[in-house]
């Protein structure tokens, strides 16, 4: 045998033939499978692997994980790519790496592996996680070896290759596009996707029921946070209450898909520099986001909200670029942990028909004051204070008003 390497393993077409490929090039492969809420196949996946040549095939159970250490986190900053991508390829991404690393050492392979192309961002999330937690693990990356790029010029040659070896092709190989899978989101992409004034058939969609037809009576729910974390999901239409991290994560994505919650359909910037079409199904995620935005507004000061804000939008991009284990990343997390030191209570949803409808909130550490906020009371609110509060906000208009008023006449403009 030659020497280790663990090879981040799907079942696929692209990760089944680049195992045979390593094996063929004398690479003792150890596949690693893992469980991120995929709904895939995972012991035939094993099977295969080990069918395909294989030394050993390892399938690691990281949902949990997946909730707790990166959903939750992202949650917390509401991390949005571009305003809109929640993320979900790029949360899992990082934990995948994580593992296989810890794999590596376990196993003494100084080699790792991964079916990401040279046009993608996985690579890049791949790759820049395995650099900073082992500096010195080798990476056999196939799409990036000329020799593999001149023997595998598109899909028709893998399909060869594949048959040659008699590696076993799913029915999912006919699709015509591609997608990732995980237990926060499943996304669609390239194929006939790639012409973005192409809709999105049906077909295409596999988490989320049609938002029109979703059932006509909205389901009424609970979201309760500690910390800015959830802790608590409840139906107060039956009665059901999950306080599990994964099963309450879980029955979310449940009532988004009944309710067709989670739907996006963009064109979004990939750090290599091309621009790239998704349609993203999240379900559970989506609720999840609007109501953690929500318990905020009333359990977050001001200007803490607003510099938080701030910080998530370079978040948001240190997540998609790959940087989860980055130093900037830990600064920012960190500055994001501290200000949901408060962010406790109960947000009231209405999901209907595509929409997570906010309908009320109550928190133990809430800012709002009804009685200073009441247009009926006084609540010891002196209006009369509002007029000094004008004037001073109003010194610097006042004297930008007059320059300008100044600057038009001498030059004629009045």
């Amino acid at each position: 045998m030659g020497e280790k390497v663990v090879l981040a393993y799907s079942g696929g077409l692209d990760t089944s033939v680049i195992l045979k490929w390593l094996v063929l090039e004398g690479y003792d492969v150890i596949a690693y499978i893992a469980n991120v809420g995929q709904r895939d196949d995972l012991e035939a996946a094993r099977t295969k692997a080990l069918a395909t040549g294989a030394s050993k095939a390892r399938v690691e159970d990281l949902r949990h994980a997946f909730v707790t250490d990166f959903i939750f986190q992202a949650t917390k900053a509401n991390a949005m790519y571009e305003g809109r991508y929640l993320l979900g390829t790029s949360l899992a991404r990082p934990l995948i790496a994580k593992r296989q690393i810890e794999i590596a050492a376990e196993e003494g392979a100084p080699y790792v592996s991964h079916g990401a192309t040279g046009k993608g961002n996985d690579q890049v999330r791949f790759e820049l996680s395995y650099y900073a937690l082992n500096p010195d693990i080798k990476v056999i990356a196939p799409w990036k070896i000329p020799a593999f790029l001149h023997r595998f010029k598109g899909r028709s040659d893998l399909l060869a290759f594949a048959k040659e070896h008699d590696i076993e092709i799913t029915s999912s190989t006919a699709k015509p596009f591609s997608e990732d899978d995980n237990l926060f989101h499943i996304s669609h992409e390239a194929g006939e996707l790639e012409d973005p004034k192409h809709e999105a058939g049906e077909d295409v969609f596999s988490r989320t029921t049609a938002p029109e037809a979703a059932p006509d009576t909205p389901a009424r729910i609970t979201i309760t946070f500690k910390d800015g974390v959830p802790v608590a999901v409840g139906n107060q239409d039956d009665g059901t209450t999950y306080t599990d991290p994964l099963e309450l994560f879980e029955y979310l994505n449940e009532l988004g898909r009944i309710h067709g919650i989670g739907r996006i359909d963009m064109v979004e910037n990939r750090f290599v520099g091309l621009k790239s079409r998704g349609v993203y199904e999240t379900p559970g995620g989506t609720i999840l986001h609007w109501a953690h935005v929500d318990i905020e507004s009333i359990a977050m000061d001001r200007e803490v909200l607003r510099l938080r804000n701030m910080l998530t939008a370079k978040l948001s991009e240190l997540i998609y670029y790959g940087f989860w284990f980055s130093p900037e990343m830990a600064f920012l997390m960190a500055a994001v942990d501290k200000s949901q030191e408060v962010i406790d209570g109960t947000v009231f949803l209405k999901l209907y028909k595509g929409n997570v409808i906010v309908v009320g909130r109550q928190s133990s550490s809430s800012l709002y004051d009804r009685d200073l906020a009441s247009m009926d009371l006084e609540g010891g609110f002196n209006q009369q204070d509002a007029e000094g509060f004008i004037k001073i906000n109003a010194i610097r208009l006042k004297a930008h008003s007059a320059i300008m008023h100044k600057k038009h006449k001498h030059w004629g403009v009045e």
